[in-house]
């Protein structure tokens, strides 16, 4: 047996080598890239854009917010 793997104690099959070569595989995968920034709505038009009005209770109130 030549590479990296080497069977220092027990008897292994070779179903059991390749179960340990599968894991060892998966575990060698790349690193995920990081997770985008949030957008900045600060700059967002739609950000001065008022609310729809609501009929109901102190409406009138909340007509003259922006």
């Amino acid at each position: 047996m030549s590479g990296h793997l080497r069977i220092v104690r027990g008897d292994a099959t070779s179903e059991e080598i390749a179960a340990l070569v599968a894991v060892l595989a998966a575990r060698r995968t790349a690193p995920e890239a990081p997770a985008a920034p949030p957008a900045r709505t600060w700059r967002n038009p739609a950000r001065q854009m008022r609310k729809p009005l609501s009929p109901g209770k102190s409406a009138w109130r909340t007509s003259a917010l922006p």
